[in-house]
């Protein structure tokens, strides 16, 4: 209940195992492992912008990922929002966030840890092999110290996959948002010692990222440069691959900042590139302004406030209109203008964001909770529809009411926050199980049925059995293998796979025995897939990494165009004739043409198509209510189709020129 304490260090669980780690009067509601903003729990509208927090928000934009057991994936996050305690400005500028920049803060009587979403999750100190798992962001926060877990333990296993010299450091801590894995280690840093230092010198009272490892002890390396104008910063990044990344950093008014990766080792393509992998410019403030491909196009622009740094009021994809965002006193977003698309409104008060795009539209967000669990709880939507929703004390969903007042609940188990049933409207339940390292064991729908999962001491999945009992297996080569090497189906027929060095599939061979061999790029991309008998198709892909050319072993050809925006525009097949493709601004195709044919769409501000044009420039048109449910269609010879629908947004009637079904 609330203000009742949950639980304490030594108390039992629900499946029996100690509490690892718990402040000594934990109780409900408590900021123990909470973001202080709404992030996980938050909702987009639009290009996009979170209404419970008005921040103009960026999901990760990957710059680089080239395929590894453990891959460098270089990703950008944004965020106008502001916590009460933001780590330092990061390698890409204020608002960005990257896997570079996550720090965990020590302080005397907290941790608090900066995530690369723009999290700042608080948790109680920890003593040496503890570990917290906060229940509202669904992650775990270790310390080193020990050598093993109690074998009860869900992240017992994970354990063990650390070097040993790393988890018997209790200056070190890991995060992790699942049983299986991987560990983010963040390490302490020393600068280089100073004449005015006085020896020992204290650790600094934060910890970087200094790599990742997985389960099946694969290592991705962040090395920090240890003195010079960098000091502190990433300069270099290894894949578990082998590969090696220089990062190279500029030193700026406003700080240093990330202008561009190069590859520097690739063991199995020696040719390296010579123009970087991807290339940054910014602002004289300091702020990110563009990014550049491999090529050396610039794929996003960016533009930002006058007064208020990091704050971003526009933001564009190359060959795109740019989506524009003006703010209010609290540098909350109020309006927010997409060319051609919809352009929206957004209005703050108390616990509600009511939000109208320019078709008239009205949504409005009721929110419960405080501060990072913050929720929508009611949702009003366009239609004059109501959608209510009820979360527990760490801001987990558990139950929802639609429209039509029909009621879903969802059961959770109280530790892990796994989903263990839904109860449905009409009272059938489906249920979930799972091991003891948060895995789906099986699942049961509400007619009986079932599903199964079996892992193997690894955690791979072995087995899986669909509701009719048919069941697939997998096999591995060793203990360390990530990826099968047979497969099983359920007549008994075996499939061969072969993997290379960068966790791509090499070769498959089918129960027949019939082989396929996979060749790849540098940028790991299919250049050609050989089949027996001769049997081959390879690729040609240009500096963007686009294809533009597949040709067959008898020499049929076929090639590709496309525009800056990196549209589709021409496709000229092997008897020559050509395949024209027009779009708009938005990046909607409009137009077809081949063999002198075109067939052409329409559509409105809302992207929903609205007419269809045929070769002979016949129409099919449609018509949607305000909750973009298509409630009219006109079609080429001119019969109507009627469509009307339930609160809940249910299909309820349908009308074909004069045949109702219901």
């Amino acid at each position: 209940m609330p203000g009742m304490p949950a639980a304490r260090q030594g108390d039992a669980t629900l499946i029996g195992g100690p509490i690892v780690q718990g402040s000594l009067g934990v109780m409900i509601g408590a900021p123990t492992g909470v973001a202080c903003s709404v992030c996980p729990g938050g909702v987009a509208v639009g290009n996009p912008v979170n209404p419970v927090l008005g921040a103009k928000v960026l999901p990760g934009e990957t710059d680089i990922a080239l395929p590894a057991h453990l891959p460098f994936v270089l990703t950008r996050s944004y965020s106008s929002y502001r916590t009460d305690t933001p780590a330092p400005v990061g390698t890409f500028g204020p608002g960005w966030q990257s896997a570079m920049d996550i720090r965990l803060q020590i302080r005397s009587s907290e941790l608090i840890l900066n995530d690369n979403g723009g999290r700042s999750i608080h948790f109680d100190v920890l003593a040496p092999g503890a570990i917290a798992w906060s229940q509202s962001e669904k992650l775990w926060l270790a310390r080193g110290g020990v050598d093993t877990q109690p074998d009860n333990h869900r992240l017992s296993r994970l354990w063990q996959a650390l070097p040993p010299d790393v988890r018997l450091n209790s200056h070190t801590y890991f995060v992790a948002n699942d049983a299986t894995g991987p560990w983010w280690i963040l390490e302490p840093f020393q600068l280089p010692v100073s004449p005015e230092d006085v020896l020992p010198r204290p650790l600094p009272p934060f910890r970087l990222l200094s790599g990742l490892t997985d389960r099946s002890g694969n290592q991705l390396h962040y090395r920090r440069d240890a003195e010079g104008e960098f000091v502190g910063q990433v300069t270099a990044v290894t894949d578990s691959s082998g590969r090696q990344f220089r990062l190279e950093l500029a030193t700026l008014p406003a700080g240093t900042r990330l202008a561009a990766v190069w590859l520097v080792r690739d063991v199995a393509f020696p040719d390296l590139p010579s123009t970087p992998l991807v290339r940054y410019d910014y602002s004289p403030r300091g702020e990110l302004a563009a990014v550049y491909d491999r090529a050396g196009v610039k794929t996003r622009h960016f533009e930002w406030h006058p007064q208020h740094a990091g704050l971003m009021v526009a933001h564009q994809y190359t060959g795109r209109p740019a989506t524009r965002y003006a703010y209010d006193d609290s540098l909350r977003v109020i309006s927010q203008t997409n060319p051609g698309g919809l352009n929206y409104q957004f209005v703050y008060s108390d616990n509600q964001t009511v939000v109208t795009d320019s078709l008239g539209r009205v949504t409005v967000y009721h929110f419960g909770g405080k501060r990072g669990l913050k929720r929508v709880v009611r949702l009003e939507q366009p239609d004059g529809s109501d959608i209510h929703s009820e979360f527990d004390g760490s801001g987990r969903l558990v139950s929802q009411t639609d429209a039509a007042g029909r009621k879903t609940e969802y059961q959770l188990d109280v530790v892990s926050g796994n989903l263990l049933a839904i109860w449905y409207p009409d009272g059938t339940v489906s249920r979930f199980d799972y091991n003891a390292h948060n895995q789906l064991l099986s699942t049961t729908a509400p007619d009986g049925s079932r599903t199964a999962r079996e892992y193997d001491s690894c955690g791979r999945l072995t087995a899986q059995t669909d509701a009719m009992g048919h069941t697939r297996r997998w096999h591995y080569a060793d203990e360390k293998s990530a990826h099968p090497s047979a497969t099983e189906d359920a007549a008994g027929g075996r499939q061969q796979l072969e993997w290379n060095a960068y966790g791509l599939l090499a070769s498959y061979t089918d129960c027949s025995g019939y082989k396929t061999q996979y060749r790849y790029n540098r940028d790991s991309q299919v250049t050609e897939m050989r089949a027996e008998e001769g049997l081959s198709t390879r690729y040609e892909y240009d500096a963007r990494g686009r294809l533009v050319a597949s040709e067959d072993n008898t020499g049929t050809r076929t090639t590709r165009q496309y525009n800056e925006a990196g549209d589709l525009l021409t496709i000229t097949h092997p008897d020559s004739t050509i395949t024209t493709q027009r779009y708009d601004a938005r990046g909607n195709l409009v137009a077809q043409t081949r063999g002198g044919l075109t067939r052409q769409a329409e559509f409105d501000a809302a992207d929903r198509i609205i007419s269809l044009i045929n070769e002979n420039e016949a129409r099919t048109q449609f018509r949607y209510d305000v909750m973009d449910r298509l409630v009219h269609e006109t079609g080429f010879d001119g019969r109507e189709h009627v469509y009307q629908y339930s609160l809940a947004g249910k299909l309820m009637r349908s009308e074909d020129a004069g045949l109702v079904t219901r």
